[in-house]
Order: C-alpha cells, then sequence, then structure tokens
C-alpha cells in the first residue's frame, strides 16, 4: 500500500520538471559561490560540498512536491486535460499527498532556518504563496504567465540566500537582470505548455492566452514570444545591465543554443498546435527554458554553465520519455 503510494506520488512529481526549479536556484548558488566580493565580505570560505549539495537537492526536489498542491488545486481542468493524472485517476490519494507535500515543504522550512540561512525562507514562502495564487491567475490570460516566472525566479534568491550571510547589496543590475531572463524564461515555457490545456482550460473557464485568442492566433503571438529573452537580453545591455566584453565564447556559444531552442519551439507549436504531438512538443519547450537558464550561469561560470546545459539537455528528454503520456 505505501510502495503504490509513493510510485504514485513520484509519478506525480514529473520529474523532468525538476530542472526548472533546479537550474533557476542553481544560478543563485553559483552567484554566492564565484562572486568573491560576497566571500570577501562574510569573512569566511565558501560553503560545505554538503550544504552547498543540499541547497541544490532542496532546490530540484522543491518542484515534484509543490506540484501536488498544483495538481490538487487544478483537478478540475485535469479531469479534461490529464484524465489519467494519479490524482484524477484516484491512484494517489489527493488529500494525503498534499498532507505529505506539505509536511515535507515543513521540513525544508525548518532544516532553512536551523541549519541554512533563516532568510532564505523569504523566497522560500513567496515561491509558495505564489504557487497557490498561479493556479487562479492561470485565468486571467498573461497574469498566469507572470505568476509563474516570478514564482520560478524565487527560487535563484533562495539559493543565493541559503548558501551563507545576507552580504549587501543583494540586487544588484546584474542579478536582476538574470532574476528578470529566469521569470521571462519561464513564463514563455509555460505559454506554451497551455497549448495541450487548451480545452479543460477553456471547458472551466480558465482564460489563459491560448483559450483568450484561440490555438491559431496564439501560435502567431508564441513565435513573438520566443523572441523576448534575446530582445530583453539586448535592451539589458543597452542600459547596463551586463557588460558583453566580459562574457566569453562559451557564454555566447550557450546563449545562441537556446534562442535556437526557443525558436524551434514556437515553430513545433505553430505546426502543431492542436493534436497528440503538441504534448510531446514540450519536451522541447521543456529543454529550451532549461537549457536557457544553464546559459545565463555561463555568464560568471563558463565550465559550470556549459556542464548544467549538456546534462540539462540530456536528462530532461530522459525523463520526460521515460514517463510521457499525453493523458497525463
Amino acid at each position: 500500500m505505501l510502495f503504490k503510494f509513493i510510485r504514485a506520488y513520484v509519478k506525480s512529481m514529473r520529474l523532468y520538471y525538476a530542472f526548472l526549479t533546479g537550474i533557476a536556484g542553481w544560478t543563485g548558488v553559483s552567484f554566492y559561490l564565484f562572486t568573491t566580493e560576497n566571500l570577501r565580505y562574510a569573512g569566511q570560505i565558501a560553503p560545505s560540498p554538503f550544504k552547498t549539495g543540499l541547497i541544490l537537492f532542496f532546490l530540484f526536489c522543491v518542484w515534484g512536491v509543490n506540484q501536488i498542491i498544483n495538481d490538487y488545486l487544478g483537478l478540475p481542468e485535469d479531469r479534461i486535460n490529464a484524465p489519467e493524472r494519479p490524482m484524477v485517476t484516484g491512484e494517489l490519494n489527493a488529500k494525503a499527498a498534499l498532507a505529505v507535500s506539505i509536511t515535507l515543504l515543513c521540513a525544508v522550512a525548518l532544516v532553512t532556518w536551523l541549519y541554512l540561512e533563516p532568510l532564505a525562507l523569504v523566497p522560500m514562502t513567496i515561491g509558495l504563496i505564489l504557487n497557490v495564487i498561479y493556479e487562479y491567475a492561470k485565468g486571467y490570460g498573461i497574469w498566469g504567465n507572470i505568476i509563474f516566472g516570478a514564482m520560478i525566479s524565487t527560487c535563484a534568491i533562495y539559493g543565493f540566500l541559503a548558501c551563507g550571510p545576507y552580504m549587501p547589496p543583494l540586487f544588484t543590475a546584474q542579478r536582476v537582470g538574470v532574476l528578470i531572463l529566469i521569470a521571462l524564461l519561464n513564463g514563455i515555457m509555460t505559454y506554451f505548455t497551455y497549448f495541450k490545456d487548451y480545452f479543460g482550460d477553456k471547458h472551466v473557464g480558465k482564460r489563459t492566452l491560448v483559450v483568450k485568442y484561440g490555438p491559431e492566433k496564439a501560435r502567431r503571438i508564441g513565435i513573438l514570444f520566443s523572441l523576448l529573452p534575446a530582445l530583453a537580453f539586448a535592451a539589458m545591455v543597452m542600459f547596463g545591465y551586463f557588460s558583453p566584453p566580459a562574457f566569453s565564447r562559451v557564454f555566447w556559444l550557450l546563449a545562441t543554443l537556446s534562442l535556437a531552442l526557443q525558436a524551434y519551439t514556437a515553430w513545433l507549436y505553430f505546426r502543431h498546435y492542436q493534436g497528440e504531438k503538441t504534448y510531446y512538443s514540450l519536451k522541447t519547450n521543456f529543454r529550451a527554458c532549461v537549457c536557457g537558464q544553464a546559459a545565463l550561469i555561463a555568464m560568471f561560470q563558463d565550465t559550470l554553465g556549459m556542464a548544467l546545459f549538456l546534462v540539462s539537455y540530456i536528462f530532461v528528454g530522459f525523463l520526460f520519455d521515460l514517463s510521457a503520456n499525453s493523458k497525463a
């Protein structure tokens, strides 16, 4: 009985999504570890490998644990969009799963308070609140995308603050720029996921942009959205958020590949905005988002950025194929 519950719970976590929060949070961890000004101000060495590993473990797991809450709140549309999802079929007891997720999140909060850094509870709490708001914001057009993007960006702040003592200034121009790009990448990723949910969202009155404008018009909007991260980055360079001469060739390579993945995602949804291929295009969509976040790490740590780009590309695809089910 317990094994069956755990299997259904893990299945509902949809582990390929873990890289969204994991890599977003890793940007914050990397900023802390590789910004020497922070370490000089704190007068300490970098956090231990165990502490760093624990933070990253939390960041990779938080999506799945939080996803249970999202599934619980989204049951009405999931009965249409994903009829084979464990919570919909009854394979996963909804109230028991919700209780487990809340317990796990409380445990993470306790460890953060006692062992990591209490200040990191602020972005963690904001992220959890935004997750609940998101389920309702989906009904108000672009607000769903904005809330989702902001929610994932809190992972980067958590990763930074959990590593060690707060060191002012917390928000520099470059860090704000990275947070905006993380939010944009995830907001756009979410936009494309709405195509597969069109009928269920429409049935329950969730006015996502795809429902509001219809799939045919929305697929054209998707092409414009896919260009937003590159345009936003160019604007930030113009306003001095970033200094291009400081970036390595690795960063420019990864940034170019990320833009290509974004464009390819838009093309896939332009061609297959309805039907089963709409679901299977999600693999490219997730890769574009996660790899884009890995490219941001290459701004200041190109070797790590390259490694995370390649690992993310491989494992997002592997985990997606492992559990691919257009009805779940």
